[in-house]
């Protein structure tokens, strides 16, 4: 029997679904606009993509979602947990309070509930006092009726977890096990500040993430679909729904991660620059061993610094529905701000009165869309200037993402890169695959699920190898927790780091696994 798997990517201006077949081949595909309650849209292109394929409910076995719901709950501050931040590092970290530099409306949000414990470790594992597990059993009073989402962060967590796992423990025995709880050494990495920042993020878009699946899941069963579903994460692979809801931060950023898989897979490069033109944005990223290149750099999501993993990405502000202004004497500017997913009504080649890229492509002949004859009154030798001004700003994108000056194939992705030539300077090759306009949502289907961990070890004390090994396994046992198949994981990067300001010869080691998704569904 032929088994069948649905990946939908949800964006800003489209949601895109395509039905892949078991050998990952693309059954159907579809376009649909991103709608203000986000389900409506998943609804519609998940009926759009199975009514053309004319495939059987029963057979589609797994379902795939890449969606931005968690970011625009940060952003947009709407939907949020009522949460207790809890921070064990008294009298140590007194100076700095938790929620330090975060927009005034966002701490207002998220700040009401603020405490700070006695306990934590130094960075060699000893404690810096015995955790005050009498505070704890105070504060889990005091919140009861009152939160439904608690993130715990401890001092140098990432080298001992254990007063982290007290604390839980001692919250749910007061609380109850339903009570949502995120711990700051399973999400960030070293850095008290961003950890804690990352894990408060975490743990207040728990419900917003438990929305989406249980809508996703709706949306699936009205479809007469039971299939396994997995939500994509930000390191370009997937992960269960149980998973998602314990870690919905993960989820940030991962369309653009979704679509390097994508483009990985469509253009059979491992190595390569993939540029994600969309309605508003151009994202510009690098594949590594066919997995995104991670930044280096703590990311700000919402106005809050984290430092949890994050694509390498840049985002220039150039997409298929910016607008270009013209200016005085044939002079002009591009962007930022775009027709989104208004394009065809607004567009010039579709009757609008705006000029957008997509005019400007197909003004000039390069691309066959819409209503030529609508624009061709513009002046050619201008166009030419726009466009010029266009791919510059893509090839200057491309520069900064290269770490060497030698030519690197390039892969054109996502709706809007018809747009763009096929060649480009830096470039030793511009690719433009089939079905290359819905990446985004194959790069969600085919991908694989992953764990990662990043821990402090001290090599005189446990030896290189030892500390090796034991991140090894760690990471592979977050990757089975995540829905992956113990059976085929790979151990796909380790990077150890020596600490020098750290005595003990430490090193901070950081594994990642990914494997095939569990068939047993």
């Amino acid at each position: 029997m032929s088994t069948y798997r649905i990946g939908i990517d949800v964006g800003g201006t489209h949601t895109d679904a395509v039905l892949l077949d078991q050998d990952n081949q693309v059954i159907s595909e579809t376009k649909s606009s991103t709608t203000e309650d986000v389900e409506t849209g998943i609804y519609t292109a998940m009926h759009e993509v199975i009514t053309k394929a004319n495939v059987s409910p029963e057979h589609i076995r797994y379902a795939m979602l890449g969606t931005t719901h968690c970011t625009n709950a940060i952003v947009e501050r709407k939907g949020l947990n009522n949460i207790a931040a809890v921070r064990i590092g008294a009298p140590a970290t007194l100076a700095v309070k938790p929620l330090v530099g975060v927009p005034d409306d966002l701490r207002a949000a998220l700040g009401k509930h603020v405490y700070l414990v006695r306990g934590g470790h130094e960075f060699d594992g000893r404690e810096i006092v015995d955790l005050d597990e009498a505070h704890l059993y105070k504060i889990a009073n005091e919140v009861k009726g009152e939160v439904d989402s608690i993130a715990i962060t401890s001092v140098f967590s990432p080298v001992s977890t254990d007063h982290e796992e007290r604390a839980k423990k001692i919250f749910q025995e007061v609380l109850g096990e339903d009570v949502a709880i995120s711990l700051s050494a399973e999400i960030g990495s070293v850095g008290l500040l961003e950890r804690e920042n990352a894990t408060i993020l975490n743990a207040s878009v728990i419900r917003v993430a438990k929305t989406a699946a249980d809508g996703f899941i709706n949306a699936l069963k009205s479809e007469n679909i039971d299939a396994k579903v997995f939500f994509g994460q930000n390191d370009g692979t997937l992960m269960s729904v149980d998973y998602a809801v314990r870690y919905p931060i993960f989820t940030v950023a991962c369309g653009p991660t979704n679509s390097l898989r994508g483009a990985s897979y469509l253009g059979n490069l491992s190595d390569a620059i993939v540029v994600d033109v969309g309605g508003t944005t151009s994202d510009v990223g690098v594949l590594i061993h066919s997995f995104p290149r991670e930044s280096s750099l703590e990311v700000e999501i919402g106005g809050a610094r984290t430092n949890f993993r994050m694509p390498d990405l840049i985002s220039i502000g150039l997409g298929g529905g910016t607008i270009i202004h013209a200016e005085e004497n044939e002079a002009f500017s591009i962007g930022p701000d775009s027709v989104g997913y208004r394009l065809p009504e607004k567009a010039m080649i579709f009757g609008g009165d705006t000029l957008t890229t997509t005019d400007v492509a197909v003004a000039l002949g390069k691309v066959d869309l819409g209503d030529a004859s609508k624009v061709a009154h513009l002046d050619k030798s201008w166009l030419n200037k726009v466009y010029e001004k266009m791919v510059e700003l893509v090839e200057e994108a491309i520069d900064k993402m290269k770490t060497t000056a030698d030519p690197i194939p390039v892969i054109l992705v996502g709706g809007g890169s018809i747009l763009l030539p096929t060649e480009l300077k830096g470039a030793s090759r511009v690719l433009r695959p089939e079905h290359s306009g819905v990446a985004n949502a194959i790069g969600s289907a085919i991908s694989q699920v992953s764990g990662q961990v990043e821990r402090i070890y001290l090599l005189d004390e446990v030896g290189r190898e030892h500390a090796l090994e034991s991140a090894k396994s760690e990471a592979k046992a977050t990757a089975v927790n995540a829905g992956a198949d113990p059976e085929t994981l790979v151990i796909v990067d380790v990077e150890d780091v020596p600490l020098a300001y750290l005595p003990g010869n430490a090193t901070r080691v950081r594994v990642k696994a990914a494997g095939e998704l569990q068939r047993n569904a």
